[in-house]
């Protein structure tokens, strides 16, 4: 069992400007959130020390934020691994304060991409063994995913309308969610086709918002206000850049970041007590759950039928609502670490968890580029 494990928590949350956020830019909405986190921890700007942000805006997003925020940070990352850089930022914040490189290690990210844009925002690196066919992307590189994994193992468009309605009946939970009327089975798969085989209501929204999280060694963590939530677990990959280099295009890195997850934590897939995961199309939720080892590979559609990952459910899965009704300003990654953190603390209000000790929180970058997993748990997993 790897030394990391439990040597680390989140010890506090924040959000800011979910939904529409007109009027602020993307850096403004990332300070607030992170001045949310802080004031949760009991902390402020002024102890942080290690800082780690990743933008879609900003070509150097921790040399930018720690000027806008007017921090001098020892220790800082700007990774960029698209959604998953959050997943993979929880991991070297985690490695930095065990070796000491900081104290408090502060997790930050902002977008006001509906504002700004109002729409979904390609790569502006065109992929040189894409472009030529002048694909539609991020969403023609899922359809291609979609397609694939219904040939081969006949997963049906209603499986998939699955996903989307478990999703927005958590997000009729959420207050905060951006999508909360009901949805129905039919309704998704009466919705405009967007690339075949992904209709509009398989996609993410379009939101904007911010998240921020801050970690501390486990030691410092148990005098904040709030129950620590400690890191049981984590890993990540990548295996390509571009989908036409993914060699199998119904199997992720997830397996790979999975599996490394596991081997810190200690633990097993049947023992997390619910998944959040990086669901921008609806492939995305069952992908993850096969690769993530929750059912054989090939049988996501299955697994997630009747209901099986909506409120009360077999599996809870995405209990914020997702990217798919919640929130999506551009990068989701650091809104699951945030929906473990408040479930694992009992503070998720009408969608809690009544078992809530651990959580899988996975990310995904790029067109099922980059994995990164994490596991998170409470004060009382450390010693089972």
């Amino acid at each position: 069992m790897s030394k990391l494990r439990g040597e680390t928590a989140v010890v506090g949350i924040g959000l800011a400007g979910l939904g529409q956020a007109s009027g602020w830019s993307a850096i403004e909405i990332m300070a607030e959130s992170a001045k949310a986190a802080l004031a949760d921890a009991g902390l402020g700007l002024k102890d942080v020390d290690g800082l780690f942000v990743s933008s879609s805006t900003h070509a150097m997003p921790t040399i930018t934020a720690a000027e806008y925020l007017g921090i001098r940070p020892r220790h800082f990352s700007g990774t960029m691994a698209g959604g998953a850089s959050f997943e993979v930022h929880v991991l070297t914040a985690a490695t930095a304060l065990r070796a000491g490189l900081c104290d408090v290690a502060l997790i930050a990210y902002g977008s006001n991409q509906r504002s700004a844009a109002g729409r979904l925002v390609s790569s502006a690196e065109p992929q040189v063994n894409e472009a030529v066919y002048d694909p539609r992307q991020p969403i023609t590189a899922y359809a291609l995913a979609t397609a694939r994994h219904m040939h081969e193992f006949g997963t049906t468009r209603t499986h998939l309308a699955e996903v989307a309605v478990a999703a927005r009946a958590w997000a009729g939970l959420n207050p905060r969610a951006f999508k909360r009327d009901p949805l129905t089975l039919d309704d998704v798969l009466a919705a405009p086709m967007v690339s075949d085989p992904l209709s509009r209501l398989d996609c993410c929204l379009v939101t904007d918002g911010g998240g921020a999280v801050v970690m501390m060694r486990a030691d410092a963590a148990r005098d904040r206000p709030k129950a620590p939530v400690y890191l049981l677990g984590a890993g990540c990959a990548h295996w390509h850049r571009q989908i036409a280099m993914m060699q199998d295009l119904t199997v992720t890195a997830a397996t790979q970041s999975g599996a490394a997850a596991y081997a810190m934590a200690g633990l097993g897939p049947h023992q997390m007590d619910m998944v959040q995961l990086y669901d921008a199309f609806t492939i995305n939720t069952l992908l993850f759950l096969e690769d993530l080892g929750f059912c054989r590979k090939g049988e996501g559609g299955s697994f997630v039928s009747g209901g099986a990952i909506a409120p009360g459910g077999r599996l809870a899965v995405n209990t914020n609502g997702g990217g798919l009704s919640c929130v999506h300003p551009g990068m989701y990654g650091i809104f699951p670490i945030i929906e473990a953190v408040e479930q694992l603390r009992g503070e998720a209000g009408a969608r809690q968890q009544v078992r809530a000790d651990t959580a899988m929180v996975h990310g995904n970058g790029g067109t099922l580029s980059c994995q990164a997993s994490c596991i998170f748990g409470t004060e009382a997993t450390l010693t089972a």
